[in-house]
């Protein structure tokens, strides 16, 4: 067993192992910490464990320090700088003509470099960019082009649940979303209705998607013939959820009627529908990153 902390970095959601060095940190503890990539801050999102060391990628970095007063002031220093640095950036973006949008400017901890997201439609050739930045900054310049999930999750909102965006809330990684998961749930294939702010397909259709897989094996699929206690007749639509079923009678003249799955007993089951609706095409430019 190795005694770990968990350190949360700024905007990211994803938890990292640290090895405390005998402190004993508590929750939202801000503290320095030794990275593959420098010195980092970061913010403790879980105290001291044990956990078995098999579960540890060596080699395990350290925790340097808690954050004191003048690691509090040179941060401030680096978001005053990141601050600089977007209002430069956009100015020069502008001079070069280049089609592409910033989203956000973040100053390394130990000053080695500054990193600048940005979005664009298409590749953007930004060497000229970068050498007019390194000349006024004077540091290690990197530009990284994002996607638009990653931009809703740097800037944060409310989705139409009213809750926060699932990937600023919790989310550590992105997870693919398609559009048959919204067809499988019964969700109107509507665009505004089942995107997020970010454009693309809402992420909480992947968090239902299992339960929704387990209900469709025990409910007949529309179409399916199937055996009831008022006799035989197709299914005409189904309710995951509720489990109820809405049955056409085998005789033309019998009115249609709604029954529990548990009460009926499948003859033939029908075909998946893999014919893609003029609404499905449509919505497939949802999908992606």
């Amino acid at each position: 067993m190795i005694e770990i902390v968990g350190v949360r970095f700024e905007n990211s959601n994803k938890i990292y192992y640290f090895d405390p060095k005998k402190l004993t940190l508590a929750i939202g503890t801000k503290v320095i910490v030794e990275t593959t990539k420098g010195v980092d801050w970061g913010t403790v999102a879980f105290p001291n464990k044990k956990i078995p060391d098999e579960n540890i990628v060596s080699p395990l970095k350290s925790i340097l320090r808690i954050m004191n007063k003048e690691d509090f002031q040179k941060l401030e220093a680096n978001k005053q700088k990141e601050k600089k640095a977007f209002r430069i950036c956009e100015q020069k973006i502008l001079a070069h003509k280049l089609k592409m949008k910033l989203v956000d400017v973040n100053c390394a901890f130990d000053n080695s470099k500054l990193l600048f997201y940005f979005t664009s439609d298409s590749r953007v050739d930004f060497r000229e960019l970068v050498k007019d930045l390194a000349a006024v900054f004077r540091m290690r310049i990197e530009l990284r082009q994002i996607g638009v999930r990653d931009e809703a999750k740097m800037f944060g909102g409310l989705g139409i649940c009213g809750r926060e965006f699932c990937c600023r809330g919790y989310l550590s990684d992105f997870q693919p979303v398609s559009i048959k998961m919204a067809k499988e749930q019964g969700l109107s294939l509507n665009p505004t209705k089942i995107s997020g702010t970010c454009g693309r397909l809402m992420c909480c259709l992947k968090h239902e998607q299992e339960a929704y897989e387990e209900l469709q094996k025990i409910t007949p699929r529309i179409g399916s013939l199937v055996k009831t206690p008022q006799g035989k007749g197709r299914v005409e639509d189904a309710n995951l959820i509720s489990g109820k079923l809405r049955i056409r009678p085998e005789k033309e003249e019998d009115m249609p009627y709604t029954i529990d799955r548990s009460e009926v007993e499948i003859i033939r089951n029908g075909r998946n529908q893999n014919k893609m609706t003029k609404e499905e095409k449509e919505c497939r430019k949802l999908e992606g990153k």
